[in-house]
């Protein structure tokens, strides 16, 4: 059963690992849901293509004792979606977190 958890596990010690910079040094990533989803999307959309198509032609799987078996659209495990949803929210806050230690570190948006 513990096995069965492994994505959801590293997912969640993904969320343990960053998230909490959005509380302890507000960077407010998660308010400003926009701008993530406008960094995020044009990304995931199409690694989210290629695995469905890569699946389809078995060339590529997920264990199912590693993953929950519950599956979105186009027989992708909600774990994988996830994925393309909490890591790069993870990478925004910790890039965010570094802006908001060392205010010198510039990356062009700033206003």
């Amino acid at each position: 059963m513990i096995l069965k958890l492994g994505y959801v596990g590293m997912l969640g010690f993904t969320v343990i690992g960053s998230f909490w910079l959005e509380a302890l040094l507000k960077v407010n990533v998660l308010k400003r849901s926009k701008r993530w989803a406008l960094s995020i999307l044009p990304i995931a959309i199409p690694f989210i293509g290629w695995d469905a198509y890569a699946i389809s032609r078995q060339q590529w799987s997920f264990d199912p004792a590693q993953i929950l078996e519950i599956y979105g659209p186009f027989d992708i495990p909600i774990e994988e979606y996830l994925f393309f949803l909490i890591v790069p929210i993870a990478a925004i806050m910790t890039i965010e977190a570094v802006r908001k230690v060392n205010k010198h570190w510039l990356v062009g948006d700033e206003e």
